[in-house]
């Protein structure tokens, strides 16, 4: 597949950034408790939040972290890249009305396997919310015979 690649791996350089924002809303939160399975009461009821300690509903820590997903599959590398590793240290949670800003930055690139180490987190109003790092196979130009 190399028709919707946006990076080959020879595209990509060290310090290399890109960025996704998504405003968090109830139905995300109500979406993702259905496809996963993940009912956790502090996602999916305001007072259980609250008696928790938090202010409101909050989005899984997994919601936040596919932003980071969308960012390495759209934008860099993008179409193309496979997606094979996250470490996440998660911070503080996403609440309901928040914007997400996910950024990924290309902080090593292994010219002869492919792989590409990402540095990634996730914002809310320019205070992490979780950061860590992404590994990604990434395509090489394909040679012309």
């Amino acid at each position: 597949m190399t028709g919707n690649v946006k990076y080959f791996l020879e595209d990509l350089e060290v310090g290399m950034t890109a960025k996704t924002q998504a405003t968090i809303s109830e139905t995300m939160i109500d979406t993702f408790a259905e496809i996963t399975g993940d009912h956790n009461p502090i996602h999916i009821s305001e007072a259980a939040a609250k008696a928790a300690g938090f202010e409101g509903r909050i989005a899984h820590g997994a919601l936040s972290a596919s932003f980071i997903s969308a960012v390495l599959g759209n934008d860099l590398p993008g179409p193309g890249a496979v997606f094979v590793e996250l470490n996440l240290r998660f911070r503080k949670p996403a609440l309901i009305g928040d914007e997400i800003t996910a950024v990924a930055e290309v902080v090593e690139i292994n010219e002869r396997t492919g792989r590409v180490k990402m540095r990634c987190h996730c914002e809310v109003d320019g205070k992490k919310i979780c950061r860590g790092d992404a590994g990604v196979f990434v395509q090489k130009r394909p040679t012309e015979d």
